[in-house]
């Protein structure tokens, strides 16, 4: 197998000898393999980019389940704001994510074999999740049907109106496949979200009944293209429904394990997603950081008795001091969050409730951080940060990060109502004393409030997933420091 010179320094591996490397081996080879990839190319020459990283074999679509800590490491080594933007990370956690990822979590042994095949070919994929009137702020709703035809023994897959347009779909331009999330009809009776792997193009040409469109300029991430998707009526072979959990036989709906198919199932990829996303947004400030202190350390400024580097500066020096701190601790927690993600992963099993909620809670807080803390540096340093190449031009990066598998807000909705009911059933003995009062102040609110009590006190809401998120984050600390 051959590494193409587009990605790095030529050189031949086999997969042995890929499976074989430590980690510290990989984690240099593949940093010289992605260190050439810029943004200021097109879509087209990006995604030909990824192509060729994926035929390489360097990084398999597997590894999530064999070999997380790789998959992860993957992600962090990619964020180089003083090369690259967000688009080809975009495009890359797409490809090996939520794309091969949703296969991989939820199809049966034909679809991973087919896996297999579209990762030696390095065709691409996309995943169809958001919609249009169901965007990030409405959390999973799914509109697009995929409806049983018991006589033509397919699916037919369809946007019944404008609302249900997959939308803001990264890769969708250039993808292969897709590996589309949409209701299953089965003899007029809904049996709510599955995955579907279906060809989206077929020797180059977009299938049939499938219309896309270019979501425009954005104000980064350029080399990623992102398109709406509208389904007309798309015939779909029985092959293609991901049938890890159901399948349709003798033209009925079964369950294939004991594990019922949800939205809960098909969210692992968002878990993934979320420490992935988490991961990326401290590796951008941490990398900004140090390349901005790198140029403090050396300009000089003006001052009456000497000349004292920019570094010197009190704001500045206590910022550095803070934020490599704070991101020193957020490392640990995201460390332990992945450590125990990639426990089940390894298992093939389903993260539990205080997992779930602690990759939300890494989530969140590594992103919110990252937001302030970059915004601070850039206040401190003057014109260096509307240079370019300075990394300051990418901050967008973290914009994308914040609302990319699951929004900040939508997740701290989540922690608050889940608290409250907890404390409401008087279940609420895990929580702090802060939350138990704030859980008192916020029932007291609601309970003289009218029908949008919850709406019309949503900082008393937010306040409260904050203090989730301190008491999780601590114990997630303290379990990792003893480890």
């Amino acid at each position: 197998m051959c590494i193409r010179d587009r990605l790095g320094t030529m050189s031949t591996l086999s997969q042995s000898q890929i499976a074989a490397m430590d980690e510290q081996t990989w984690n240099a080879v593949w940093k010289e393999k992605v260190s050439t990839i810029r943004s200021n190319i097109g879509w087209d020459e990006s995604a030909d980019i990824l192509r060729g990283l994926v035929s390489s074999g360097l990084l398999r679509f597997t590894d999530m389940r064999d070999n997380p800590s790789r998959f992860f490491a993957a992600h962090r080594i990619l964020v180089d704001p003083e090369h690259r933007g967000p688009g080809f990370w975009i495009r890359f956690t797409v490809q090996y994510n939520l794309f091969a990822g949703t296969v991989l979590g939820l199809g049966g042994p034909e679809q991973l074999a087919e896996l297999e095949e579209i990762q030696r070919k390095g065709q691409l994929g996309c995943f169809g999740l958001t919609e249009k009137l169901a965007g990030v702020n409405s959390g999973l709703v799914v509109k697009t049907q995929a409806t049983w035809d018991p006589v033509k023994q397919m699916f037919c897959l369809h946007s019944e109106t404008e609302g249900a347009f997959k939308n803001w779909i990264s890769q969708g331009l250039v993808a292969d496949k897709c590996a589309v999330v949409a209701d299953l009809v089965v003899a007029g009776k809904s049996h709510g979200p599955h995955g579907f792997l279906i060809d989206f193009r077929r020797d180059g040409k977009v299938v049939d009944g499938i219309h896309l469109g270019d979501m425009g300029i954005k104000t980064t991430g350029n080399d990623l293209d992102n398109a709406w998707i509208k389904f007309d009526h798309v015939l779909l072979p029985k092959s293609t429904l991901l049938n890890k959990y159901a399948d349709i036989v003798n033209d009925k709906y079964v369950q294939t394990t004991k594990d019922r198919m949800r939205i809960e199932i098909i969210g692992q990829r968002l878990l993934t997603g979320r420490v992935a996303v988490a991961q990326a947004a401290l590796a951008f400030a941490r990398k900004l950081y140090d390349q901005t202190r790198s140029y403090t350390e050396h300009k000089r400024c003006w001052a009456p008795t000497h000349e004292p580097m920019l570094a010197e500066i009190p704001q500045l020096r206590s910022l550095y001091s803070e934020a490599y701190n704070t991101l020193d601790n957020l490392d640990r927690f995201l460390g332990s969050v992945e450590s125990s993600l990639s426990t089940v992963l390894i298992k093939d099993g389903i993260p539990d409730t205080d997992l779930v909620q602690a990759i939300a809670v890494s989530k969140v807080q590594a992103v919110e951080t990252a937001i302030s803390l970059c915004f601070r540096l850039k206040q401190e340093v003057g014109s260096y940060a509307l240079m370019g190449g300075t990394g300051f031009e990418h901050l967008d990066f973290l914009q994308c990060c914040k609302f990319a598998e699951g929004d900040s807000r939508i997740l701290m909705q989540k922690m608050a109502r889940d608290t409250m009911r907890a404390f409401s059933k008087n279940k609420g003995s895990h929580l702090s004393p802060p939350e138990t009062e704030q859980c008192g102040k916020l029932a007291a609110a609601l309970k003289n409030g009218g029908k949008d009590a919850w709406n019309d006190n949503w900082e008393m809401v937010y306040e409260l997933a904050a203090l989730v998120q301190l008491r999780i984050v601590k114990a997630w600390t303290a379990t990792s420091a003893k480890l």
